[in-house]
């Protein structure tokens, strides 16, 4: 089998690095990629959003499966694209990528489907949330508990564009919830948890996500079939009998609330980073899988799931979520591979032979181990060996499940 994989960030080298185990991949290919899949496959300069390009891509490399990464070119249709041309895709269509691109289409499924959620305000008081209704990349979400944030919520959000909503503050423990469907068939992954604020103990802005880890230690899978029956299972319907089938990784973001598990959003892809958690736990052939939902059969498919822990911890420029680096130097990436780490590219690039930064996130250091604390200390061990200028990431990772701090 010969795999494409579009996208250019942690998520996409995870899926790579994940699909390259395959017995039965024989190339991964990507676009555009990055210098950590290029060590995998082969990389082609094609923007993630340029159907056109990767359709002819695609065709050349005879590629059985394209594994569309980032939300973007699904919202922009670009499976659609690729299908017409009789590509077998892992992604949404345009349509049921709508569940992630518009926050009213999603509530309206929702309603329909009747999955609980976030009620939408008609009045702006605290508390609150205040959400840019398209595609922030995990940014255009504000937690305001005062006046104050709720105003400079209010002033902020107008910087992804005229639609937002506000919606009730859901409070109680978060949780991320995803399953690989076909259409009608669903495969529930393991449940993990991430960690989107910027700095330690929840402060900051909200980024694209600082670090994640699953197992997560009070969520056994049986709960977590449960919650995808519940949750997700009846989406998946309602979508289908709107004739816009969800073939692709729906993602669930919860939130476990005194009255039950409540919807925050529906992402239409896998998450980052909490990929780079989730596929080092799965023992079964992601090819194969994937393969079969893009075909619309899941069947027989099954992805077991290990025993083994995971924690990964976003490394990121010092000015994110407002500022990207690029072209600093990076070092020690090697000798964090050595403590038995993974290191996924994220914002990367090579110039003149030498790894250098290339966004905001740069790198997701993933640790492994017997039980999270395990997972955890490699981790970090991991980051202490990685350098480059103003590098930062968040010392809590994991902390509440092992009881640290």
């Amino acid at each position: 089998m010969r795999v494409l994989v579009v996208g250019s960030g942690g998520r996409e080298h995870a899926l790579a690095w994940k699909l390259a185990q395959s017995p039965t991949v024989e190339e991964v290919h990507a676009a555009p990629g990055n210098p950590g899949i290029a060590r995998l496959g082969q990389c082609h300069p094609i923007r993630a959003e340029d159907g056109d390009s990767l359709l002819e891509l695609a065709r050349t490399l005879g590629a059985d499966l394209v594994v569309i990464g980032p939300e973007a070119p699904l919202v922009a249709g670009v499976s659609d694209q690729l299908r017409r041309g009789g590509v077998s895709v892992f992604g949404p269509s345009a349509a049921a990528a709508q569940i992630e691109g518009s926050k009213s289409f999603a509530k309206d499924v929702m309603r329909a489907a009747g999955v609980p959620f976030g009620e939408t305000m008609s009045v702006a008081r605290t508390p609150c949330v205040v959400k840019a209704d398209g595609l922030t990349a995990g940014k255009g979400v504000y937690i305001c508990r005062t006046d104050d944030e709720l105003n400079a919520a209010l002033a902020s959000v107008s910087a992804y564009g005229d639609q937002f909503v506000i919606e009730e503050l859901l409070e109680g423990e978060e949780l991320s919830v995803f399953a690989i469907s076909d259409g009608s068939n669903l495969i529930a992954l393991p449940a993990s948890r991430d960690y989107s604020r910027v700095g330690d103990d929840d402060t900051g802005p909200n980024t694209g996500g600082m670090g994640s880890y699953s197992p997560v230690p009070e969520i056994d899978q049986a709960r977590v079939a449960e919650l995808v029956d519940t949750i997700h299972r009846p989406v998946i319907e309602e979508l289908a009998e709107r004739d816009t089938p969800f073939i692709g990784c729906l993602y669930g973001g919860l939130m476990l609330t005194a009255d039950g598990p409540k919807v925050l959003e529906f992402n239409c892809r896998f998450g980052d980073p909490e990929t780079q958690v989730l596929l080092p736990r799965l023992d079964g052939d992601l090819a194969e899988a994937l393969l079969a939902a893009a075909q619309g059969d899941l069947g027989e498919a099954e992805l077991p799931i290990s025993d083994t822990c995971a924690v990964t911890i976003a490394m990121a420029a010092g000015g994110y979520p407002a500022e990207r680096d690029t072209g600093s130097p990076i070092d020690g990436v090697d000798d964090a591979e050595a403590l038995g780490a993974v290191v996924f590219h994220a914002g990367t690039a090579m110039r003149d032979g030498h790894l250098v930064t290339s966004g905001g996130r740069i790198l997701s250091v993933t640790g492994l181990g017997d039980t999270i604390e395990d997972a955890r200390t490699r981790a970090y061990d991991a980051c202490e060996r990685i350098s480059f200028p103003d590098a930062r990431y968040r010392r809590d990772i994991a902390a509440k499940a092992v009881n640290v701090g």
